[in-house]
């Protein structure tokens, strides 16, 4: 846990006790600060109780004095509507920040590593952490990924902080200074969070103020223009074409071109673990990270094909009877699960969930890979319609879904849980619908005996 000192005695006001919010306002009562925290939820506040934070209602609680609210990432600020707190807050005068602003605060002589990005930004995360590890650097990793930013181990001089930032969190995070900042690409996303394409893109864009390097993807339009007015200094990152300079993924070896002349840094195919033109990038946003650090490419190489993976992001589950069951519930929109469509051929694909904007018309130019789509949840109905002559069936749940696909999967099939959608329907996450699917799997012994 953090100790947020420079808070000590002062009130302050939390928003929120999930996932961030309640290591914060633990964090700050360990450091002396007069916590006011509050959540809407009586499970959440009764969690809180538990953990030895007692709520107050921030609705009608007195603000007066205060200067701070600590507002969870989730709950919205500005669109569609903002809280009542929060407008009750602004009203006071109070700062509005997330988590990791206080981290910043606090832990101001480590170094930064922010990673955003519509899709990709987990793994990269996990994956910056994993090389300046192998190469025997102290290393915090967090954020949006994992472990709230308060409940990271303190750094000092020589500590790196790597740290998925969602759009939410960019937003609230004021006192950030990334030592190395990295977009790696923007698609439509959160749209009504941020009133928009235009203001999705603003908050992505926040990452790079006040930063001392830039990395971002060029291999999206909108990344691309972003690159371009950062200008030359920003290191540009691609997983599929080469760059007259940066860091890129070209002819099935990732090359560092910063300079202007190519030096070979390692044999994707050695990356067992990163298939794909949109792990590529990942590999090489990581890499390009790693280099602004000073690490040798010899290092960054071991770590590359050392990289375990990370769960729900193409998770390869088992393979039975020569059919692969892949683990890909992270992918909550039609970009990500694009990524792992275009990775397999005979796909038995598991789909649906809460639809985001647009549901699954733009994976089209993937149809001709699916062998047949098991449909479930809320965009069950519309996925079915886009699909059209696709083979598909509603299949309902879960179970059923996977149920099916294993009795239609032939040798060589893949059996991949890509949902394009949000999980909330019927699960409390993507990783709970993960977990789901790796025990419904795990409980498949072949075909036989599975019902229809």
């Amino acid at each position: 846990m953090i100790d947020v000192r420079s808070f000590r005695g002062l009130r302050v006001a939390v928003l929120g006790l999930g996932k961030s919010g309640l290591p914060s306002a633990r964090a700050l009562a360990a450091s002396g600060a007069d916590v006011l925290a509050w959540d809407d939820s009586a499970e959440r506040r009764a969690e809180a109780t538990a953990a030895g934070v007692s709520p107050v209602d921030l609705t009608t609680a007195d603000l007066a004095g205060m200067k701070t609210l600590v507002l969870s990432p989730g709950i919205p600020s500005t669109f569609p509507v903002p809280h009542p707190v929060v407008v009750r807050a602004r009203a006071a005068g109070l700062e509005i920040v997330c988590d990791v602003d206080l981290l910043f605060r606090t832990q101001g002589a480590a170094t930064y590593v922010g990673i955003t990005g519509t899709n990709g930004k987990s793994t990269t995360t996990a994956l910056v952490g994993h090389v300046l590890r192998r190469a025997g650097r102290p290393v915090e990793v967090g954020g949006n990924i994992g472990t709230a930013a308060l409940s990271l181990g303190p750094l000092g001089t020589g500590g790196t902080y790597v740290v998925e930032m969602s759009s939410y969190q960019l937003e609230l995070t004021p006192h950030a200074r990334w030592d190395v900042a990295m977009l790696l690409n923007v698609s439509p996303d959160h749209l009504d969070r941020h009133g928009g394409m235009d203001g999705y893109i603003a908050a992505k864009r926040t990452i790079f103020r006040d930063c001392r390097t830039a990395v971002v993807g060029v291999d999206d339009a909108i990344s691309t223009r972003i690159h371009s007015a950062l200008g030359p200094a920003a290191i540009a990152v691609s997983g599929s074409r080469r760059l007259e300079r940066g860091v890129y993924a070209h002819g099935g070896t990732l090359w560092d071109a910063r300079e202007g002349t190519p030096a070979a840094i390692v044999d994707l195919a050695r990356c067992l673990t990163l298939p794909g033109a949109h792990n590529h990038q990942n590999a090489a946003a990581a890499a390009a990270a790693a280099l602004a650090l000073g690490v040798p490419h010899a290092a960054i190489a071991e770590a590359l094909v050392s990289y375990p993976g990370l769960a729900h992001r193409q998770e390869r589950i088992a393979e039975i009877d020569g059919v692969l069951y892949v683990n890909d519930s992270k992918a909550t929109n039609a970009d990500a699960a694009a990524r792992a469509l275009g990775c397999y051929e005979n796909i038995q694909w598991i789909a649906g969930g809460q639809a985001k904007e647009g549901g699954i018309a733009a994976l089209a130019p993937y149809f001709p890979r699916i062998a047949h789509a098991w449909l479930i949840g809320e965009a069950a109905n519309d996925f079915a319609t886009t699909l059209g002559s696709v083979p598909h069936t509603l299949a309902g749940d879960l179970a059923a879904a996977v149920s099916g696909a294993a009795n239609a999967a032939r040798p060589g099939s893949v059996v991949l849980l890509s949902p394009a959608c949000a999980s909330w329907d019927q699960f409390r996450s993507f990783e709970h619908r993960g977990e789901t699917f790796r025990k419904l799997v795990a409980g498949l012994s072949g075909k036989e005996g599975l019902a229809a």
